[in-house]
């Protein structure tokens, strides 16, 4: 890579690691169960179908100059008694076309046990609006999972990685376990 994209990564690290001016508090988020709401952070569910946003690659400079990404999608139970059954994890490119599917058969995913799926460097079929579809359930209530996307790339000794979050889009909840 050339010494100027390496000037730019730079900076553009030197300049994420300014203070931040905070911006006000967000209102806790909440999900609409049956006309009641409850707190999404200590909600227990059945089930979710899960989007997680994902890169192949990543302009820079303009629209003609990519770096291309590595991405591994981690899904982490974060119950510690329960396991959760992965039902499915599709993969789709920028024009919202299915890519692939990960999985041909559910997957159980034992307490406190992650699964991970790899989009390789020079697989760059997803764009860079490409994301994952993620459904997973349980025939018991457990601690919602943990599901992003690390995405990364490395050239000498230099490197780029960021993370995405996964964002419910549908919701099988249970009642709160005190």
């Amino acid at each position: 890579m050339s010494r100027s994209l390496f000037a730019l990564l730079f900076l553009l690290l030197f300049l994420s690691c300014a203070a931040p001016q905070e911006p006000p508090p967000a209102p806790p988020p909440t999900t609409a169960v049956d006309s009641t709401t409850i707190d999404s952070a200590g909600a227990h569910a059945f089930g979710q179908t899960i989007y997680v946003p994902a890169y192949s690659h990543i302009y820079y400079q303009n629209h003609r100059r990519v770096i291309n990404l590595a991405t591994t999608l981690s899904i982490r139970n974060t119950d510690e008694k329960t396991p959760l059954t992965i039902m499915a994890v599709r993969y789709y490119d920028s024009e919202g076309n299915l890519v692939r599917h990960y999985i041909e058969q559910p997957v159980v995913l034992k307490p406190m046990a992650s699964k991970a799926y790899v989009v390789e460097v020079d697989d760059t079929s997803g764009g860079s609006g490409a994301n994952f579809i993620v459904e997973w359930g349980s025939d018991q209530p457990v601690t919602q999972p943990v599901v992003e996307a690390v995405m990364i790339s490395t050239a000498s000794t230099q490197g780029i990685s960021f993370v995405t979050t996964g964002r419910v889009l549908t919701d099988r909840l249970a009642e709160h376990a005190e």
